[in-house]
Order: C-alpha cells, then structure tokens, then sequence
C-alpha cells in the first residue's frame, strides 16, 4: 500500500510539475530521494516513462480541438498555417532529437539521486522565469528562428531541475512572442517527443521491470493524467497574467532547501 501511495505521489508530482514551470524531473528526483525510492538507472526509468506518458495525454486533451484542426488542415493542397505550425514543430523538436540520439547515457546518468545537480539547476530555472517576468510581452508571432532558439532550450531542459516548460516559454517570451501563444507551443512542442521517447524505450526494451507492480504504475500514470490536466489549463491562464515571478521564488526557495537537505543528510 505504501508503494502505491508513493506511486500516486509521484503521479501528482509529475502532473504539476510538467506543466507549472518548476521541473518536473527535478521535483521527481527530489520526491524519489526524501521518499526513499531506491530504484535507480533503468528500474526507475520504468515509472519516469509512465508519468511522461500520462501527461503527455494530458496536453493532448487540453489541447485536442487545435490539435484536431492542425491535422485536418495538413491534408490541405495548399500551404497554409497548419502547416507552418507543424514544421516549427519539427524544428524545435530537432536540438532534443540530436541530444537524445547521441548522449543518451549520459543524460541517464544525471537521473537517480543527483540531489545536488537538481537543486542547482532549479536555481537556474528560478533566473529563467525572473528574467521572463520582465520580459516586455508583444503581438509578435513565432518565427522558425525562433521555433530553433525554443528547441534548444527545450534541449538543455533535459537536465534535471531546469524547467521544460519554463525555459521554453521564459525563452519564447524573452524573444518578444505573445505569451499565449508561447505557451501553447510549449506544451504541443513536447508531445511527439514523448511519445518517440516512449515507443524507443519500449521497443527497444530499455526500461526495467518487476520493480514497480501494474498497481503501481497504474496509479501513478493516472494520478499525472488528472493533475496534468488541471496544471496545463491552469498554467495557460498564469502565463497570460504574466505571473511568472512567484514560480521564480519558488525554485529559489526549493532549490536552496534541497541544498540544505542534501548537505544535512551527508
């Protein structure tokens, strides 16, 4: 039972955090460590892909009529904004795709009680969102330059406790862009590559098992779908207000406590 209740933790953790610019893979690692959660490498990569994959469902619930539209209108002729979004689609996701493909490894091994790192790389993401909250906010729509720029932060997000969602946006809103519309891509942005990440480890076998039960990933995937439900239409509306600011405190506080916690247990 207590398996299950850490599982449905971390399904929390994850929801939230996916979509709410404050790491989700470093909130993750943090909850693993305080939680006692020993599964390391590929054991615990099992539970981190389960996650992923149900807030990656999330995005797509929230965002289903524009992503149904975008596909009905790729069948289009003619060359139309449909098909201008999914190309910077493409663009953005290629920095990712190059970092995945040729240093996977090393990216795995920064997963699994790099307390430490995690901590130091939420403060990197609480400078992200402060220099984002004085970003002056413009009509400006996305450009592919822009759409490469916003793929290689979505890249170096890759670390644990550098925000996906709040590099990417802090980065569209540094270039001026409107601040929903950068938001909208940064959470349609992450979808293909989750679900390549999920069919690649799957196929190719590369998550462990028998560590975490069915009960235990069952809970845990639906826990990140409803809450990443929640957090992702409730993250559009914070990214309008410009309220980024209180999510900058927040991965300061976080990441110096972490800190703190990492020097007192060692």
């Amino acid at each position: 039972m207590r398996e299950i209740i850490n599982s449905i933790i971390l399904g929390i953790i994850q929801g939230l955090t996916e979509f709410l610019p404050v790491s989700s893979s470093g909130h993750l690692e943090i909850a693993k460590f305080i939680l006692g959660d020993n599964a390391m490498g590929e054991e615990s990569l099992l539970m981190t892909v389960i996650l992923h994959l149900g807030t990656a469902l999330a995005t797509i619930i929230v965002f289903r009529k524009t992503i149904f539209e975008i596909i009905a209108k790729l069948f289009d002729k003619t060359y139309n904004d449909s098909h201008k979004f999914a190309l910077k689609i493409i663009i953005s996701m290629v920095p990712a795709a190059i970092v995945g493909l040729f240093f996977e490894d090393l990216i795995d091994s920064f997963f699994g009680g790099k307390l430490l790192l995690v901590c130091c790389m939420l403060l990197v993401t609480a400078g992200l969102l402060f220099l984002a909250s004085k970003a002056k906010s413009t009509d400006k729509d996305l450009s592919y330059q822009d759409a490469l720029i916003i793929g290689v932060s979505q890249a170096i997000a890759i670390l644990p406790g550098i925000s996906r969602s709040g590099a990417t946006i802090s980065t569209a809103a540094l270039l001026g862009i409107d601040k929903g519309k950068a938001a909208e891509f940064s959470f349609l942005m992450v979808v293909p590559l989750i679900l390549g990440k999920v069919a690649k480890d799957l196929m190719e076998g590369e998550v462990g098992s028998g560590v975490y039960s069915f009960a235990e990933l069952g809970f845990g995937f639906i826990a990140a779908l409803i809450t990443g439900i929640f957090a992702c239409t409730w993250m559009i509306k914070i990214v309008k207000s410009s309220k980024l600011i209180y999510f900058s405190i927040y991965c300061l506080f976080v990441g110096i406590f972490g800190i703190v916690y990492w020097y007192s247990v060692n």
